[in-house]
């Protein structure tokens, strides 16, 4: 059973049905981007994949007779036990429950997560394999709905409020959608608003997903699940500064911290949406709404155009060295000079209609 879509007539997703049609292509061709190469480093870039480990990469020897590491191996010992007793009674806990088993012998919690990160990789296999959940943070609203493993029926049919992404992302099953594309929003404020606007309804069918700024692990194989479930168009909306390009990437092709789970996570098919810094000059949005770019903003942007997928992507090339002669930068709400409603009534729709993506 589906949805009946309510939104726009038929022809305004003509653009976007043509983009899914190129994707497919892709697909069928074996990959979702065109070719390209990549440095070797520890992390290996794919386009069909993106930041992945590389098999001959640099080690960490972490003995129990060394006094600099000693405290390391108890710690990696400690928790791979509980790993072990989580296994054998085929139940879960989260980062934060294995912290607060023994908190002062851990410290802080970045301690666990770099150690259940270490564990995943010299096992080679996900966190959910080794029975560890993260909790999460993100929202999902829109054209979709689906049940979970312990038989709950979720509808995330766009209202005042939005679902929350569920723990454990694997086990949901029976996804069903008429959604013609998913709208990744980089910060919650900005996905607030577009469903107080009725976006969904207004541009049904279509499903949004905000991991609220960088996302957990749970929002990203959200977005994963439902690209290699539907196919459809993935975008992604994020404010034009060096924090949101970098939101974006993670998204698309990961990061070096969880390289090793890179097939699980990465959706190399999304586009970026907006917000563009060509839209600034383009929209004649004034001086007084941008924000000069900080030492460290422009640190980000220097790294993030040195990386090896940017070789690939020389429209979003363009657009980062639009941002670096300007030495500017803008928020979503920038564009509020124009109208209130401008996000949802204008900006994205013609950007949908007309493919304003790159």
């Amino acid at each position: 059973m589906a949805f009946a879509p309510m939104g726009p007539e038929a022809s305004f997703f003509e653009v976007l049905d043509r983009h899914r049609e190129s994707l497919l292509a892709a697909l069928r061709r074996g990959g979702q981007e065109p070719p390209s190469g990549g440095s070797r480093v520890a992390s290996r870039f794919e386009d069909s994949v993106g930041l992945q480990m590389v098999s001959h990469c640099t080690t960490r020897k972490i003995k129990s007779d060394s006094p600099k590491s000693v405290k390391k191996f108890a710690l990696i010992l400690k928790i791979l036990s509980m790993i072990y007793k989580l296994v054998q009674s085929n139940t879960y806990a989260t980062k934060r429950d294995i912290y607060y088993t023994d908190s002062q012998l851990f410290g802080n919690q970045t301690v666990v997560d770099n150690i259940i990160n270490d564990i995943s990789c010299m096992l080679k296999v996900s966190r959910r394999s080794l029975h560890i959940l993260s909790t999460s943070k993100g929202l999902i609203a829109g054209n979709l709905r689906y049940i979970e493993e312990d038989g709950t029926k979720v509808n995330c049919t766009c209202g005042a409020t939005a679902v929350a992404v569920p723990s454990n992302i694997q086990g949901i099953r029976n996804l069903v959608t008429d959604a013609k594309f998913v709208l990744i929003v980089e910060k919650d404020a900005t996905f607030q608003r577009l469903l107080d606007d009725n976006f969904c309804n207004k541009l049904s069918p279509c499903i949004m997903i905000t991991g609220k700024g960088v996302p957990d692990l749970n929002t990203r194989l959200l977005v994963k699940k439902l690209w290699d479930t539907f196919h459809v168009p993935v975008f992604t909306l994020v404010d034009a500064d060096p924090h949101g390009i970098e939101i974006m990437c993670i998204y698309k092709y990961g990061s070096m911290s969880m390289s090793f789970e890179a097939h699980h996570l990465t959706v190399p098919a999304i586009r970026w949406l907006g917000l563009l810094p060509s839209d600034l000059k383009r929209l004649n949005v004034p001086k007084d709404s941008l924000i000069p770019l900080t030492n460290r903003d422009q640190m980000k942007l220097d790294s993030i155009l040195r990386r090896p997928y940017v070789t690939c992507q020389p429209f979003w090339r363009k657009e980062m060295e639009i941002m670096a002669d300007s030495k500017m930068k803008a928020e979503i709400q920038a564009l509020t000079f124009l109208s209130s409603d401008y996000l949802s009534r204008v900006y994205l729709p013609n950007k949908l209609k007309f493919g304003g993506w790159i």
